[in-house]
């Protein structure tokens, strides 16, 4: 059944009692820990798990309580700390990495067991936040710099003494490059050794331009965009306002649903299928929440060294907006590392430059001096 079509719709919570915010949250600072719990970690052989639950802030400064999953090398002693920000792109809680990590559902679980065989710690944090706002960068790099913050004062993981490097790509790429320009403002006390980002959405407004009324292959994961954004700001973005039955009936059946899911049923659909009204991207308060959440509009400047890599062709997350961002960190001070390759496909430049981007993070860990090359 449709809900009301001006409510936005949020996601079914986890009934585990874990992720369930305590009565005291307001009284506590970002990155303290609520509580933490040992874990099986299942197929990640030759791994001991933690989960730690700790209060961040929303985007608009209200506490929250968030999760991140943390994965160490059995038998490992003060080991490096990699924040991994995963390939989330989702609607639901199980597409969380705290439960994605289990159930199949994170595609780069693979990917996020790489730091694991350098012997390094991986936490992987559910950045969305509790109500998966798939879209909402400015709170993915607030949860992910208060998940490193929870990791180290939880003393049961070992991990407060330890460097830390941040990483991610598309999605994850958005929260690690959001969480590095957020730092110097946001968590000054910490001491980020390295940041890693690569295909990063950084023009909201470009994008959804971009992607117009015409029917699109990735149209599903726009879409969970718009509605992940709204549940951030629901009284800003009213998403759910300007959609007909259709849309209504497209948000409901995708509400509590992951990458595939959205990609797939939500391939060659378009905006001119679901909209009861054309008028939304001409709301100054729309262009004002996706402005917000658009790095190439974000003044300040990572004080951490970073690497970022960008596919000139690529047809997902345009390239002269990532350029133009690497291009003023250069000109702040930045000391940063900034490739790009002759791709156009977004993910396969995914695979081409996180090889590098390790290999970034293993000489940041190993106190070599920083290059720039911008």
């Amino acid at each position: 059944m449709t809900t009301a079509a001006a409510d936005p719709l949020y996601p079914t919570p986890d009934p585990d009692p874990f992720f369930a915010p305590p009565s005291d949250l307001d009284g506590m600072a970002p990155g303290d820990v609520v509580r933490t719990r040992h874990i099986n970690t299942g197929p990640y052989i030759g791994t001991e798990g933690w989960q730690v639950a700790f209060r961040s802030t929303n985007s608009g400064g209200n506490p929250i309580l968030a999760v991140t999953t943390v994965l160490l090398p059995m038998g490992a002693k003060n080991p490096p700390l990699v924040s991994y920000q995963a390939l989330i792109n989702s609607l639901g809680t199980k597409c969380n990495p705290s439960r994605s990590l289990f159930n199949g559902e994170l595609q780069d679980s693979a990917g996020a067991m790489l730091p694991i065989i350098r012997g390094w710690a991986v936490s992987l944090p559910d950045y969305l936040g509790p109500n998966v706002a798939y879209g909402a960068a400015k709170l993915s790099g607030m949860v992910t710099l208060d998940s490193v913050r929870a990791v180290q004062r939880a003393e049961e993981i070992g991990l407060a003494d330890s460097p830390v490097a941040i990483a991610g790509y598309s999605g994850g790429g958005m929260a690690a490059a959001w969480a590095a320009a957020l730092q110097p403002t946001y968590a000054p006390e910490l001491n980020l050794a390295a940041v890693v980002a690569g295909g990063i959405p950084a023009d909201l407004e470009q994008m959804a331009r971009g992607l117009g009324f015409e029917p699109h292959p990735g149209f599903g994961l726009a879409f969970a965009a718009a509605m992940g954004l709204e549940r951030e700001y629901p009284d800003r973005l009213p998403v759910s306002a300007q959609l007909n039955h259709t849309g209504l009936w497209f948000r409901d059946f995708t509400q509590n649903e992951c990458r595939r899911f959205l990609l797939f049923h939500g391939a060659l659909r378009s905006a001119e299928q679901f909209a009861a009204s054309k008028s939304l991207m001409d709301s100054a308060e729309a262009k004002d929440v996706l402005h917000e959440n658009s790095l190439r509009r974000f003044s300040g400047t990572p004080t951490a060294p970073m690497y970022l890599w960008h596919g000139v062709y690529d047809t997902l997350t345009p390239f002269d907006s990532v350029k133009e961002v690497a291009d003023r960190y250069c000109q702040d001070g930045t000391p940063l590392t900034f490739v790009s390759y002759d791709i156009a496909e977004h993910m396969t430049t995914a695979v081409v430059g996180f090889p590098d981007a390790w290999n970034y993070i293993e000489s940041r860990f190993r106190n070599e001096p920083v290059p720039v090359h911008c």
